[in-house]
C-alpha cells in the first residue's frame, strides 16, 4: 500500500503515470464515492497533454480527451451488468488510454491485462493499492512507486 495526503499528491501521482502510458494500456480504478477516482484522472490527463477541463463521466459514461495519447474516461456504474450497453472494445483495443471508474463491476469482461488502482480513506488521507497482472504494468508499478509514492 502506498499514502498521499491530499489531493495535489494524487494529481501530481497521476500526471507521473500519464506520462509513461502507451497506446492500449487500461486501468481500472476501484474505490468508494469521493475517494478520488476522478481526481486521479485529472492528473493521468496532465501526464498525456490533455489541457481540457476533466469531469467524471457518472451520468455520460464514457467522455473522451485528446493528447498526446486519447484518453477514454468511462465510469461503468451505472451500466452494472449490462456492459453490452455501450461500445466497450471501441475504447478497450481503440489507440488510447483507458481508465475505468468502477471497472470491478465488469470485471468479466475486461481483457487479461490491466493495471488496477484501488483508493481509500485512512483518516489522514489516502491509501493507494496497485496490482498489475502482466509484464507491462508490473514495469510501470516498478517505475511508479519508488518516485512517486510513499509506503505506508
Amino acid at each position: 500500500m502506498y499514502k498521499v495526503t491530499n489531493e495535489s499528491e494524487l494529481i501530481a501521482f497521476g500526471e507521473k503515470l500519464g506520462s509513461i502510458l502507451e497506446a492500449g494500456d487500461i486501468l481500472i480504478l476501484t474505490g468508494d464515492l469521493g475517494t478520488g477516482k476522478t481526481t486521479l484522472t485529472k492528473g493521468l490527463a496532465k501526464g498525456l497533454g490533455i489541457d481540457q477541463m476533466i469531469k467524471s463521466p457518472t451520468y455520460t459514461i464514457v467522455r473522451e480527451y485528446e493528447g498526446r495519447l486519447p484518453l477514454y474516461h468511462l465510469d461503468v456504474y451505472r451500466i452494472g451488468d449490462d456492459p453490452d450497453s455501450i461500445d466497450l472494445d471501441a475504447f478497450l483495443f481503440g489507440d488510447g488510454v483507458t481508465v475505468i471508474e468502477w471497472g470491478e463491476l465488469i470485471k468479466e469482461h475486461l481483457p487479461e491485462a490491466y493495471l488496477s488502482i484501488a483508493i481509500f480513506f485512512d483518516g489522514q488521507g489516502r491509501q493507494l493499492t496497485l496490482s498489475a497482472n502482466n509484464l507491462r504494468h508490473q514495469q510501470l508499478v516498478s517505475e511508479l512507486t519508488p518516485k512517486c509514492l510513499k509506503k505506508s
